[in-house]
């Protein structure tokens, strides 16, 4: 058991804490009633405050007017604070759509838009199916069991969204290596080094192959999402190659690590839940339910942050301007004033009000490619499973941002 309030708000800058989900979901649950809007002051990060219930996050996100992005977009250590506003001030940080705000986020979001509509997703769809069924055939090649994450859940994803930037399959193996470290930083098995030597070294390695790709593109454009990024202009001028950088980090980095924890915590819950997942094999029209409902349960961004840039209040607690708020998303969605029943997987469920995917202008540009896959994976697995159980305990990656099941060993029987 959680022993005081204290001691749970410590656990959203405790990365170890995302690695036990009982543990984890008592603590917000604990803040949920006795402190939702919870000073966290800690050694080695910048205070800040908690918000763990759903109604307060998603105010603060329809609010980005009065709740800025800048400059604080993510909960990183002071260390890394500093190192990452160094670079800012150089021009030389990451800027890209989760670090800004209107009305430079609006024009930056509209360059790769189109890329993510309805329509574009109906022409990628026989693209996400095929990948899906590869992906699964190739479960079947090992022979009864495997690591889902490391041998499934991971490739999959990144050829999908790689594969819409336009980058080669060769290509592949670097580009998972290097989202990997960008999302593990809070991981020792992941991390290069000390946190700011290895945030930094991580980011000087994607910019500089993205400004070849950058190049590349203007040279020769090949008519893919990539060659879009490279040429967009604002006001008549290019993207830097900082901006364009920035620009394929959170499209490639953020559109593969979020989903594949989705797909692997996915499954997970169906291993543990059988009679939902005998459900979904009689009802294979709930799936587009069971996908929502496996997005809820994963929550695979752990937060964001936001600035005040006034003095206001949350839930009627002041805060001050320029003081910052950390957006706790697998709060909100385990929240019991809007989910019946937080704790059980429902592949059913239905409303479900998760913000998973944020709200309002920062509302996750990927959110319909993320929902295709999701769906794809399992639309071609369940059919084929004859039975999967668990191989071994899952791991969960240490992280305060980004992550899921870092490890998920399992056995089965595949047609």
């Amino acid at each position: 058991m959680t022993r005081s309030i204290e001691e749970a708000g410590r656990s959203f800058a405790t990365p170890a804490a995302y690695t036990d989900e009982t543990r984890l979901h008592e603590a917000l649950a604990l803040l949920r009633r006795e402190s939702p809007v919870h000073r966290v002051d800690v050694p080695g990060y910048n205070p800040f405050w908690a918000i763990t219930r759903h109604a307060d996050v998603l105010e603060i996100e329809r609010r980005n007017d009065l709740w800025l992005s800048a400059p604080r977009p993510v909960l990183r250590s002071a260390e890394v604070d500093a190192a990452l506003d160094e670079r800012r001030a150089k021009g030389t940080g990451l800027k890209t759509l989760v670090h800004i705000d209107d009305p430079e986020h609006r024009v930056l979001r509209a360059i790769g838009a189109d890329w993510f509509r309805p329509k574009a997703m109906r022409a990628l769809e026989v693209r996400v199916r095929e990948l899906a069924r590869r992906h699964v055939d190739r479960m079947a090649e090992h022979g009864g069991s495997c690591d889902f994450v490391q041998q499934v859940a991971v490739h999959y994803p990144l050829y999908v969204i790689l594969s819409l930037l336009g980058l080669p399959e060769s290509d592949f193996p670097r580009m998972l290596r290097l989202t990997q470290e960008l999302f593990g930083q809070d991981d020792s098995r992941s991390r290069r080094g000390g946190a700011a030597q290895h945030h930094t070294s991580v980011l000087d390695d994607l910019f500089a192959y993205f400004r070849e790709l950058t190049a590349a593109r203007r040279a020769t454009p090949t008519g893919d999402l990539a060659s879009v990024i490279a040429n967009a202009r604002v006001d008549g001028e290019p993207l830097s190659d900082f901006e364009a950088a920035s620009y394929y980090v959170i499209i490639a980095t953020a559109g593969h690590d979020t989903t594949s924890s989705t797909i692997a915590g996915g499954l997970e819950a169906l291993i543990r839940h059988p009679a939902e997942l005998r459900r979904l094999r009689e009802e294979p029209g709930l799936l587009p339910l069971a996908a929502e409902e496996m997005i809820r349960w994963v929550s695979p961004v752990k937060e964001f942050m936001r600035t005040a840039a006034a003095d206001t209040h949350v839930n009627g607690t002041p805060i001050g301007k320029g003081e910052s708020v950390l957006l706790s998303y697998p709060s909100a969605n385990r929240d019991e004033d809007v989910f019946a029943e937080p704790f059980r997987f429902d592949a059913g469920r239905d409303p479900n009000r998760h913000l998973a995917f944020g709200s309002g202008v920062h509302y996750c540009l990927g959110a319909a490619l993320a929902r295709m896959e999701i769906r794809a994976l399992f639309a071609e697995l369940i059919p084929r499973l004859d039975g999967i159980e668990l191989d071994g305990e899952p791991v969960w990656l240490a992280t305060t941002f980004v992550g899921g099941l870092r490890s998920l060993p399992v056995r089965y029987r595949l047609r």
